[in-house]
């Protein structure tokens, strides 16, 4: 008999390791809440184009639009990312925030593709049928004849202090040229 109450007594301290590993710290469950009140937070300052790209099913889609009226300054606007929030816990977050990743990712490589651009223009402007043979190599549908008029088009512009209208223009060429490739 004895055996047996010390075998219960065992299972029953086993299943209270297993029970105290599952809970979480009152701590740890504020910080996975306020976590998801941030990517709450995040999808209602999205813009409406890019707020359309991410999979939401209705009730949270419902509840960010509300969010998106409320005053920022309010204390609903608080309270309503904080219900945002509890919807999130439950449900599976992998898919909204690989879209938000994919967002994040887009603009990065949209903002390098812009500062490879202007750092091409730059190049033309400064160093002139070097940076223009260099950019050639690297982009063979590029135009020799019309990147050095657009260059002498700008130091023109620049010595009569005219508005920058060339300068607008190659960025644009070299914008058609380069991202077409």
């Amino acid at each position: 008999m004895s055996d047996q109450k010390s075998k219960s007594q065992q299972e029953t301290a086993f299943d209270n390791v297993e029970h105290e590993e599952e809970l979480v710290s009152k701590s740890e469950l504020k910080r996975q809440s306020k976590e998801l009140q941030k990517l709450g937070e995040t999808l209602v300052n999205l813009t409406p184009a890019h707020f359309a790209t991410i999979p939401l099913d209705e009730e949270l889609q419902d509840a960010l639009e509300i969010a998106r009226t409320i005053n920022k300054k309010k204390d609903g606007y608080r309270r309503q990312l904080q219900f945002i929030g509890k919807l999130l816990r439950h449900r599976d977050n992998t898919a909204i925030e690989l879209a938000l990743a994919k967002l994040t990712h887009q603009h990065r490589a949209n903002n390098a593709a812009f500062h490879a651009l202007e750092r091409a223009r730059e190049d033309i402007i400064e160093h002139g049928d070097d940076a223009i043979q260099r950019l050639i190599e690297q982009h063979p549908l590029l135009d020799r004849q019309k990147l050095r008029q657009f260059q002498r088009q700008i130091k023109k512009e620049h010595e009569k202090n005219a508005p920058p209208k060339a300068f607008r223009e190659l960025f644009q060429y070299l914008k058609e040229i380069m991202h077409d490739e």
